[in-house]
């Protein structure tokens, strides 16, 4: 489903601000029936354009308030040290997001944990000993100033 039309479109920003909302409020929000906002929103789910729902929970709520960001350098270039590493990094829960990047870095984490001993248990018990992992810098968020999982599906091209 490569090419979505204006209703899809704003479909799918309705339902990245309320994923909550039923198909006859969102049939109020973009101009069409409950009937066919329901069509659409299958056709979207199956074509995996919506992957799925979830509920967005403030991580100081629940005891995870410190985030990081950590840069890891490989020990070695190579596809067996990638994979590790990746599958290491999926595993780990309090990994929010992990990129492999292009640049002096190899990838750059996003770490929630409770505070700095625990971050620092993490670095030390976790990435250092593993065999891929030559390196890590750490920065220590101070201020989230934007945090989102809305992706741009405006109507005009972005």
């Amino acid at each position: 489903m490569d090419n979505l039309d204006n209703f899809d479109r704003k479909i799918v920003h309705a339902l990245q601000q309320d994923g909550r909302l039923t198909n006859s409020d969102l049939g109020e929000i973009v101009g069409l029936s409950a009937s066919q906002c329901s069509r659409r929103r299958m056709a979207l789910e199956e074509a995996g354009v919506i992957r799925g729902y979830t509920a967005l929970i403030d991580p100081e709520k629940i005891g995870v308030a410190l985030t990081s960001i950590i840069s890891v350098t490989l020990a070695r270039h190579n596809d067996d040290n990638a994979e590790r590493l990746s599958a290491l990094l999926s595993g780990l829960e309090n990994v929010q997001e992990a990129f492999s990047l292009t640049g002096e870095m190899d990838y750059s984490i996003k770490v929630v944990t409770p505070d700095l001993k625990a971050l620092s248990t993490f670095i030390n018990t976790v990435l250092l000993p593993h065999e891929a992992v030559q390196n890590v810098k750490t920065a220590i968020v101070l201020d989230t100033i934007k945090s989102t999982t809305a992706l741009p599906v405006s109507t005009s091209a972005v």
